[in-house]
């Protein structure tokens, strides 16, 4: 017996240690994931990879000493709206004028996300004219208080057709409607360019709103949301208003607010639109509690402060929402830089700043830049050039199917730490799956690991390439 009890004294170490060791092997290979569950879309910025399936690009993971990318579904952050652009008068022109054959398939690739469909989720579209339509216009011209002559009969030319087979293609699709002017009969200069909203007509103007939400419903289109005022303190556009805060608040809380309230509009009421450098502009407004209460959130742009400037307003106000709406490239472009940058400050900036949506500017344009209003952005490259039935996909393209097609409308971005040089920013999806786009900032090709919970695999990027992965 006590040779037995020796023994077994002798093994209980050892069987512990086996144990121990068996353990260790298997939290090990638990931490392994398997490279051909991941899916990797990756651009360069030579332009020798445009959004392309690489997924030779991922590892099985072995013990290392690269940068890890830890991703915490635990903390959640905003739940996304969705990534898109905006359908300017010009965009629909040039889709509209597209033959059918070419048209249909082109609308697909947009706005289906199966396959390699890059399926936009949300579009912004302007109340009445841009500056990236052929001329200014209003649906009341003609001065008429009463807006009895109230018509949108110029977005049934182009907008409204192009619109009804994108909803054909995706129901869901969310839409931002954005004046870039009311009627210049209702201004202090009489003019489309500049000036103010005569006094006696924020009444009037917020029934404007209203005829507008209520003749598009009529056609099939639900306006999800309105800005009151594209860029309201830019006042040299054509077309353009000045809006300041303290107008803004008082046409939201006495006219359009109650007036929405009283007609039963759910559209969403959203201030500001305008850019980064003015927080105060939106906090203002949303500092008013009568104001306040018929506010879903503020717009930004980025021409103008830092894109954490955002996350002040939501310091501010939590309970409101943040959209990003706008942001143009510059033709002809520079694809590696305009990239990196828009990546970096929208994609990822916007999104890990509280953002619902992040929207580029205008979908198409023709190669010579047409049209644009007298006065209007004469270098707005879109982020197609179609002329006829031809069409080039440029940086804008490719800048938002990094995330349009697998962050889907309702998808959570989720904590995720930012090493050295390898920006980045997660999401969870509907369907439980992790989107993470990441872009080496460095000069030098860098080699790093994504790992959540006990998934952890290897990957690497060129100097400026970005990459989105899906597990």
């Amino acid at each position: 017996m006590r040779t037995k009890n020796k023994i077994i004294l002798v093994l209980i170490p050892f069987l512990m240690l086996l144990a121990i060791g068996c353990n260790s092997k298997k939290m090990e290979t638990n931490q392994q994931f398997k490279h051909s569950n991941v899916q990797v879309y990756m651009s360069k910025p030579d332009k020798t990879l445009l959004f392309a399936l690489q997924n030779d690009k991922i590892v099985e993971w072995k013990k290392n000493n690269f940068p890890t990318i830890e991703i915490d579904t635990n903390a959640k952050f905003q739940a996304m709206d969705g990534f898109g652009f905006t359908l300017t008068g010009g965009s629909a022109m040039h889709i509209a004028n597209m033959s059918l054959e070419k048209r249909s398939k082109l609308l697909k690739e947009l706005f289906d996300f199966s396959g390699e469909n890059i399926g936009i989720s949300y579009l912004r579209l302007s109340l009445g004219a841009s500056d990236l339509d052929a001329e200014v216009f209003s649906y009341c011209d003609e001065k008429d208080p009463s807006l009895a002559k109230f018509s949108i009969a110029k977005d049934k030319e182009f907008l409204i057709p192009v619109l009804k087979e994108i909803l054909a293609i995706n129901p869901n699709i969310k839409f931002l409607a954005s004046p870039w002017s009311p009627p210049v009969w209702m201004k202090t200069n009489g003019s489309s360019i500049g000036g103010s909203l005569k006094p006696e007509y924020y009444a009037t103007y917020a029934q404007y709103f209203v005829k507008y939400i209520r003749a598009m419903e009529a056609e099939g289109i639900v306006i999800d949301a309105i800005t009151v005022q594209n860029e309201p303190l830019h006042q040299g556009n054509n077309p353009s208003l000045l809006m300041p805060a303290p107008e803004q608040a008082l046409f939201v809380k006495k006219y359009l607010g109650p007036l929405f309230e009283k007609e039963n509009i759910k559209t969403k009421i959203i201030i500001y639109d305008h850019n980064a450098d003015k927080p105060e502009y939106p906090i203002t407004i949303l500092d008013d509690a009568e104001a306040k209460k018929y506010i879903d959130g503020s717009a930004f742009h980025l021409y103008g402060g830092e894109i954490s400037n955002l996350s002040s307003v939501h310091k501010a106000h939590p309970d409101k929402n943040l959209y990003f709406t706008e942001q143009w490239i510059g033709a002809p472009g520079n694809f590696a830089g305009d990239m990196q940058w828009h990546i970096n400050q929208l994609i990822i900036g916007a999104s890990r700043n509280w953002c619902k949506t992040v929207l580029e500017w205008n979908l198409a344009a023709d190669k010579n830049l047409q049209p644009h209003t007298d006065g209007g952005c004469t270098e707005c490259l879109g982020a197609l050039t179609i002329d006829g039935d031809a069409i080039v996909r440029n940086t804008a393209y490719y800048i938002i199917a990094h995330a349009s097609k697998f962050v889907r409308p309702q998808s959570v971005r989720i904590e995720s730490s930012l090493p050295e040089d390898l920006q980045n920013v997660a999401f969870k999806t509907l369907d439980g799956k992790i989107v993470t786009i990441v872009i080496n900032n460095s000069e030098e090709t860098k080699t790093f690991n994504i790992k959540q919970g006990d998934k952890i695999f290897t990957s690497n990027l060129t100097s400026g390439a970005v990459a989105t992965y899906v597990f």
